[in-house]
C-alpha cells in the first residue's frame, strides 16, 4: 500500500484524508484504497500516465509489461504493473535530493 499511497499523494496530488482514503480537491471527491487499484486495473493505471503526460513525462511502451516514462523503465507481469512500478520508481527518484529537476515537475 505504501507504493499506491506514494503514488496518489504524490503524483496525482491526492490528500490523505483517512488512513484507507484520498481526497482529489480537483474533482471534489474521495476515494476509497479499494477504489484506486492501479496495479490490477489499467484504467487506474492510466490515470497515472495520464497525469504524468500533463508533468511532462513522454510514456512510451517497451514490449508486453514494460514500460518507460522519458528514462525511467519499469517491467511488470502486466501493463497495468509495469505502469505503477515506473511511477513508482520517479516518486522513488524524487525523494532522492540530487533529483530536483523530477521534484519540480511533480509538484
Amino acid at each position: 500500500m505504501i507504493k499506491i499511497d506514494s503514488i496518489a499523494r504524490r503524483i496525482l496530488g491526492w490528500k490523505l484524508n483517512r488512513w484507507d482514503r484520498w481526497y482529489d480537491y480537483e474533482k471534489g471527491v474521495f476515494i476509497h484504497e479499494s477504489e484506486f487499484q492501479p496495479e490490477q486495473n489499467l484504467d487506474h493505471a492510466m490515470l497515472i500516465v495520464d497525469r504524468l503526460e500533463q508533468l511532462g513525462f513522454t510514456y512510451t511502451i517497451k514490449g508486453f509489461s514494460k514500460v518507460c516514462f522519458n528514462d525511467i523503465c519499469s517491467t511488470g507481469e502486466t501493463l497495468a504493473q509495469a505502469i505503477t512500478n515506473a511511477a513508482y520508481s520517479i516518486v522513488e527518484l524524487s525523494s532522492i535530493p540530487d533529483h530536483t529537476r523530477i521534484w519540480q515537475k511533480l509538484c
